[in-house]
């Protein structure tokens, strides 16, 4: 079987290609199918004629040539096949779990954004287009009877409305571009709840890391291993084994032109941080060469707390940033909340992933998009002095405007103890009695210490409760999550 269907009727298209449609602009136009054996097939569109024949097995692929944007809706036809109201624009995929999953609005009023149901009845962008693909069977014989029926949805009030909705993460990221480049946007929804990243690498990916060679060979278990045990083990669950969700939900649509991914996950793989920035790899790697996107944009979000330490996943996060050109990260350890994992804060989620986008693809230079990271540190007396790039001056806010921050510090011993932020520039409140706002003397340094430790040597962020991030720059980008060890290099 096939997504295409048991009983062929002439030429058929794949199932990404349906009514409403956005294709990418600027870039060649893969338009694909299935028909009889060695039939000839011929592809138009906007005013381009292409031919081919199909193969043996009945598959047949034309590439279409570049096009410009186009916000006029035409017809895309293949055989008898006719696919209409299609637009040129820009087109990303969308995947994760459940945050990236969380709808714009929705009918469980836990998972959805918190002023989705607004924004929905409101919005008239008939140039953004998405579709969701199915994911609610990993079983590929049953989910290939879903694939055919997939629908791209206009932004408008009566398909955002419930049922009809979509990632709030991904449109409000679409809201932004669209309004900015002024030509159509396409989101493709590939997103599942309580998944890992295994199941969404492509097994070329996998293969490509040396170090993920366990789940490169996963199938390859010699039989003696589970024979010789004298009790039944538990078997994992199908829908957990790598590229589970490749197979069933991303396959059918390779090699669809995109402009870039975005990439919202790892709650599932937080007890497994110290691997995670080479799963990052293999998930890019894999897809880019799958989508035969060499330099494919790669925008992701950082996990923020749920009530525990998750720094470590945090800093495996932004490690990939800095090995990966076309990657780029957003920090959201400002919207967390201690009683779930799921922020419903998604409109500045996908603001931030604009940002990137806008700066990195639509040659909005001027744009701020980054977060503050450590640039370099000293250790003067007893406290660590510390420079951030990406920044022209830092501030502290909390909404209870208090100063107490998730800085800690340890000594030779490594006990960490609580640090203050000793540099917080003082100003005069009510009655002339000082106060402080926020601001930062020496605005891209912090000078951090604690009266309990005399000599430190260690310094770490957001390793402690509340696990929430006060610290932005002048575009109000949250810092992350580091730590700093003064037994290794002096400056980072």
């Amino acid at each position: 079987m096939s997504i295409f269907g048991v009983f062929l009727a002439a030429v058929q298209l794949a199932s990404p290609f349906a009514d409403h449609m956005v294709l990418q602009r600027d870039r060649k136009v893969p338009v694909w199918g299935r028909a009889d054996p060695h039939e000839k097939v011929v592809v138009e569109f906007a005013g381009q004629r292409m031919e081919t024949v199909a193969g043996t097995d009945g598959r047949w692929r034309v590439d279409l040539l570049p096009m410009k944007a186009s916000c006029k809706g035409r017809t895309l036809k293949a055989g008898k096949v006719e696919i209409k109201d299609v637009l040129v624009g820009e087109v990303w995929l969308c995947a994760g779990q459940s945050n990236m999953g969380v709808p714009l609005c929705g009918r469980n009023p836990r998972y959805r954004d918190r002023q989705g149901s607004l924004i929905a009845q409101m919005t008239h962008r008939p140039m953004i287009r998405y579709v969701a693909t199915p994911t609610g069977n990993w079983d590929l014989k049953e989910h290939e009877k879903t694939q055919s029926k997939l629908k791209w949805r206009a932004a408008i009030p009566k398909n955002m409305m419930h049922d009809g909705s979509f990632s709030a993460v991904a449109l409000y990221f679409a809201f932004d571009v669209e309004r900015e480049i002024g030509v159509p946007v396409g989101l493709v929804g590939v997103y599942r709840g309580a998944t890992g990243i295994d199941c969404w690498t492509p097994p070329e990916g996998t293969r490509s890391r040396p170090d993920l060679a366990d789940l490169a060979n996963w199938k390859h278990i010699p039989k003696g291993k589970w024979t010789k045990a004298n009790v039944v083990g538990a078997i994992n669950r199908d829908d957990q084994q790598p590229a589970v969700y490749w197979n069933t939900v991303v396959a059918p649509w390779v090699p669809f032109a995109c402009r870039g991914m975005l990439w919202y996950q790892g709650e599932h793989d937080a007890k497994e941080f110290e691997r995670y920035c080479s799963k990052l790899h293999a998930l890019y790697d894999g897809w880019r060469k799958r989508f035969e996107n060499k330099n494919m944009s790669f925008y992701y979000v950082q996990l923020c707390s749920w009530g525990r330490n998750i720094a470590p996943m945090q800093e495996a996060m932004a490690q990939f940033e800095k090995e990966c050109p076309n990657a780029a990260m957003v920090v959201i350890n400002d919207l967390g909340s201690n009683a779930d994992i799921h922020p419903n804060e998604k409109a500045l989620v996908g603001h931030r992933l604009a940002l990137h986008a806008l700066r990195c693809d639509y040659g909005f230079k001027d744009i701020r998009s980054k977060s503050p990271t450590v640039d370099s540190w000293s250790i003067v007396s007893n406290t660590f002095e510390v420079t951030f790039k990406d920044c022209r001056n830092l501030y502290v806010y909390r909404k209870d405007w208090k100063f107490d921050l998730p800085f800690e510090i340890a000594g030779e011993d490594g006990v960490f103890h609580p640090a203050e932020l000793k540099n917080l520039k003082p100003s005069k409140g009510y009655g002339g009695k000082t106060e402080y706002k926020g601001d930062i003397e020496g605005e891209r340094k912090l000078v951090i210490g604690s009266k309990a430790v005399d000599k430190p040597v260690h310094l770490r962020y957001l390793y402690c409760a509340p696990w929430t991030g006060y610290i932005f720059n002048e575009v109000n980008l949250p810092l992350g999550a580091f730590h700093l060890d003064a037994g290794k290099a002096s400056s980072e």
